[in-house]
């Protein structure tokens, strides 16, 4: 296990399984894609935890494994014990959902030993909630976005097609806090190949916005070098040693929990950059129920005035419109409720 403070305050935590069940929730986001994702549900002594496993192959929800009723343990414990757990009856489609359903089962845990112990996350952890300012992420048209509400800031995914006139137009709106280059996704919709023009634009036009997984190889590292204060990672990191064995050192770092997977390199990553002074914004999954309130209460604990991407569940089921919830978020009261 790491050897982190926050985490040695929550390993020692009661923790008694009594029954276990899950819950599959979907939306249909188009006649391509229906999002579906599992709740992982623990229950003991009058209390439920609750995890989202956030695998993206609707197939890959159709089995899940079992736990059974134990004895009394501790979250640290029920951790270790998760590392004999076959997760999968086959190989995932995506490498990546070995983790997204670890975390499902650890934040569950986690969950239910706070509430059986009386506790927020909080209070486990020593430090105050506060109010979440967050982030749009779209694909969609960012102006329209603009046009609804023209306080809300965003997180944006460039695209080779954009033109140095549109990226401008962007710009001017002064509401763009990251931009993320998806330089290290392979084989999905949202893959973007390399382009140092495109690098260039964004460097030059949006001098104060965060650069998200960027290529760090040839034209395109040639054009970022010098910003590695803007520069932040995502997809790559699923652990301090993944931080720490990038060939450039970053200012920023997108935590999303489910990329860790384990609780105790999730808290560990978490304290090396409150450390060391690498700054700290929450990324989502397109959760549909407790895991996007879960990384809301992080963002709160940690990392609460930084341009989170976790903007509550309401604003990925529709368009533009009146009534969704504004930023900052209050603050939360527990982890995940």
């Amino acid at each position: 296990m790491a050897d982190s403070a926050l985490w040695e305050r929550l390993r020692s935590l009661d923790l008694a399984v009594e029954r276990f069940a899950t819950e599959r929730r979907a939306i249909e986001v188009s006649s391509e894609f229906t999002r579906v994702t599992t709740t992982v549900i623990l229950r003991g002594r009058g209390e439920e935890g609750r995890g989202e496993d956030v695998t993206y192959t609707a197939s890959d929800h159709d089995w899940f494994p079992e736990i059974s009723p134990g004895e009394t343990t501790t979250v640290g414990a029920f951790s270790e014990e998760l590392d004999g757990l076959r997760l999968f009856d086959r190989e995932p489609a995506m490498g990546a959902s070995a983790q997204y359903r670890r975390w499902a089962f650890e934040s569950a845990a986690l969950d239910l030993a706070l509430r059986q112990a009386g506790l927020s996350l909080g209070e486990a952890c020593g430090r105050e909630y506060r109010q979440v300012r967050f982030v749009v992420s779209t694909r969609d048209d960012a102006f329209a976005w603009l046009r609804q509400n023209p306080a809300l800031e965003l997180k944006l995914d460039p695209e080779n097609e954009w033109d140095r006139p549109f990226m401008e137009r962007l710009a001017a709106t002064g509401q763009v806090r990251v931009l993320d280059l998806k330089a290290y996704y392979r084989g999905t919709a949202v893959d973007l190949v390399p382009d140092p023009e495109l690098y260039r634009a964004v460097v030059e036009l949006f001098p104060e916005t965060v650069i998200e997984d960027a290529s760090l190889e040839g034209e395109c590292g040639a054009v970022l070098a010098g910003h590695e204060a803007r520069m932040s990672f995502d997809a790559p990191i699923h652990s301090l040693d993944d931080l720490l064995a990038l060939r450039v050192a970053p200012g920023w770092l997108n935590i999303k929990p489910s990329r860790f997977g384990k609780s105790d390199r999730l808290f560990e990553c978490i304290e090396h950059c409150d450390a060391t002074g690498i700054q700290m914004y929450g990324g989502g999954q397109f959760e549909l129920g407790v895991g996007r309130r879960q990384i809301q209460a992080l963002a709160s604990l940690f990392y609460p005035d930084a341009p989170n991407d976790v903007a509550p569940s309401e604003y990925n089921s529709g368009g533009p419109r009146r009534g969704l919830p504004q930023s900052p978020l209050p603050p939360p009261s527990g982890f995940g409720f």
